[in-house]
């Protein structure tokens, strides 16, 4: 009897990538996060809403909270819905402690289960530091750490209750570099960097994810003022390869994989996003 070797041979072929298809199949899960449930804080506009809908975009359902956050209607909960997934409105005023307690006691009890926490929400007050008023101080302090990490705590001991969790911070080129007229946003964003590490540290063993994304320079309402300044702004795309501002959207992929199982071994890590800026 004589063997048939063309044929087995492309029986063989096919089998082969029909099992290399399949893994891949299999990997492009691990970037899904579907039927979780993101809080997302400063979400109405900018990174924060790129990362909500990104994240809705990979199967997540969102809560969504900022000062500006109206009841209904906003730009991020139609883009939100328009992927298939939920969105639940909040409002908080992250400089208030009395505020954030108040919305974090009602989203614990509405929603006992949350799988993701992104930590984007943020502020910035430009004055030299010599001129640079305790009133900003306080200000960017108290909404771009303090009120980071009571919610992290808050809602992290929940996720080290249920052994799983993924909780993403939003940090800066800030948190390796001083800045220029921002030493409150620079001091705030440097905590953050080890803040972040601090939290990775205790949990990591207990199944849950602690992380940050550091965007370089974006061109957000936050970023208007430089972009505006003629000679700044040329300064600064002079010194990024990529040769442009960054957009919210570039962030999503970054923050996508942090939420989802393809990161289950990286902990107390902060990713660059910034067009190979610190790479310079």
């Amino acid at each position: 009897m004589s063997l048939d070797l063309p044929n087995l041979l492309n029986s063989a072929s096919k089998e082969i990538v029909h099992k290399q298809t399949l893994q891949i199949k299999l990997t492009m899960i691990n970037f899904r996060v579907d039927n979780s449930l993101a809080l997302v804080t400063g979400c109405s506009r900018g990174i924060g809403m790129a990362m909500a809908v990104a994240l809705a975009e990979a199967g997540a359902d969102i809560i969504g909270v900022s000062n500006s956050m109206p009841s209904t209607g906003s730009d991020v909960e139609k883009a939100v819905n328009k992927t298939g997934r939920k969105f639940y409105p909040y409002k908080c005023d992250f400089s208030n402690r009395d505020n954030l307690y108040a919305f974090i006691n009602e989203v614990k009890s509405n929603h006992p289960k949350i799988d993701i926490l992104v930590n984007n929400a943020g502020h910035i007050l430009r004055k030299p530091a010599a001129e640079h008023p305790d009133e900003y101080w306080d200000t960017i302090i108290n909404i771009n750490l303090n009120a980071q990490f009571i919610i992290t705590r808050e809602i992290g001991k929940r996720m080290v209750e249920q052994k799983k969790g993924k909780i993403i911070f939003t940090a800066s080129l800030l948190s390796f570099q001083g800045g220029i007229l921002v030493p409150g946003y620079a001091a705030s964003k440097g905590a953050i960097s080890s803040l972040l590490k601090a939290f990775a540290n205790e949990w990591a063993a207990h199944g849950v994810n602690v992380n940050g994304v550091a965007p370089g320079y974006i061109s957000t309402d936050n970023t208007a003022q430089l972009r505006a300044d003629e000679n700044r702004s040329t300064a600064i795309l002079s010194r990024i390869p990529a040769a442009r501002w960054g957009t919210p959207e570039d962030i999503a992929g970054t923050t996508v994989f942090l939420a989802s199982p393809a990161s289950d071994y990286i902990n107390g890590t902060i990713i660059t996003v910034d067009g190979g800026w610190m790479g310079r």
